[in-house]
């Protein structure tokens, strides 16, 4: 049994298709605003696309297509959605909280709260089960939310960012419990951490503009970035361009010495690629063979670990805080980066 969507929402510049495996889990990554939270309520039932269809196993939650209008109501669809808050009950307990979907579906009381004693049990929470949502934290209200998404036994979970509003004492656990229970289910999480992309999603969609602009494998995504959000996840700088016989030219016109890897045809659409750590920074310009050296101008300095991170150019470097002294870098200042060859892929954008 398979997910399969086709969905164009016209008023939000929306147009994506995406199809899951039966017990796959996909990460949607992208920038504010590019559209990953209308692609779950599209999904979920909580907003109606123009055109489009999507089927969940045997089952179609819409149809759209050719004078169409079959729209499934959210509470058949066969999806729980799971958002940044946990957005429990407050005048019910945590085990009425997570006995609610099975309830509502036609469970008697006994089946639900059985069901929902598992679930608590499951994610670690059976001793909050008298509690009311205000007496807990937020990592344990989000793992009864968890509980409260699962009780229903979804054949498709939605989640939306459901670390973001945590802390990083209660975001590991809620992490782990998130590997374990989604390794036998379908699963769509939209996040922007890459840790919650490579530790549990099987694939990763990189939404922009309202379209899919990448996809993958989640370690091939950000490993080998070819869009600039996806670079930026993964901690590198990428340059788009033309792919050359001895590396590539920028958009910005830039001459890139580097090895395009195999497969790679000069006059192709391709991307430089290259860790921030790879950069050196110097005063002035530097040559050496083969290197690559770029006039940049300083935006802007940051602490990153035990580094600083110097912004210029649209491209970042790391160097020691003892090396940005010496250099005396502040904001506006020209300086060179510079790059050997070896250290940039190229590869077809």
């Amino acid at each position: 049994m398979t997910f399969t969507l086709n969905a164009a929402l016209h008023a939000r510049n929306f147009d994506v298709s995406l199809s899951l495996g039966p017990a796959e889990t996909v990460a949607v990554l992208g920038p504010n605003g590019a559209g990953k939270s209308t692609l779950l309520g599209i999904i979920a039932g909580l907003i109606r696309p123009d055109s489009g269809h999507a089927v969940l196993g045997d089952k179609t939650l819409f149809n759209l297509d050719a004078g169409n209008s079959h729209c499934l109501p959210p509470h058949t669809r066969g999806t729980a959605l799971l958002a940044q808050e946990p957005l429990l009950f407050p005048h019910m307990n945590v085990l009425e909280n997570v006995a609610f979907g099975p309830r509502a579906a036609g469970a008697n009381r006994a089946s639900a709260l059985q069901t929902a004693r598992h679930w608590l049990a499951e994610v670690e929470a059976s001793e909050f089960a008298d509690r009311r949502p205000g007496q807990l934290s937020g990592g344990q209200a989000q793992r009864v939310a968890v509980a409260r998404a699962l009780a229903t036994d979804p054949e498709l979970l939605l989640l939306d960012e459901p670390m973001a509003a945590l802390d990083i004492h209660a975001a590991p656990m809620l992490r782990r419990l998130l590997k374990r229970v989604l390794a036998s289910r379908r699963a769509i999480i939209i996040t922007h951490d890459v840790l919650d992309a490579l530790m549990l999603a099987d694939r990763a969609i990189v939404v922009e503009g309202g379209r899919i602009t990448e996809a993958g494998p989640t370690r091939g995504v950000l490993e080998k970035p070819r869009s600039k959000f996806a670079a930026g996840l993964a901690g590198m700088n990428l340059l788009p361009g033309i792919i050359t016989g001895r590396g590539l030219t920028s958009d910005g016109g830039l001459d890139i010495t580097a090895h395009p890897e195999d497969g790679a045809v000069p006059g192709q659409d391709g991307v430089a690629v290259f860790s921030p750590t790879a950069v050196s920074v110097f005063l002035s310009a530097e040559h050496g063979s083969p290197r690559n050296s770029f006039a940049v101008t300083v935006t802007d300095l940051e602490p990153h670990g035990d580094q600083i991170r110097v912004h210029a150019g649209g491209l970042s470097a790391d160097i020691t805080p003892a090396a940005s002294a010496d250099l005396g870098l502040t904001p506006g200042m020209t300086v060179y980066f510079v790059i050997k060859a070896t250290a940039i892929a190229v590869y077809p954008a």
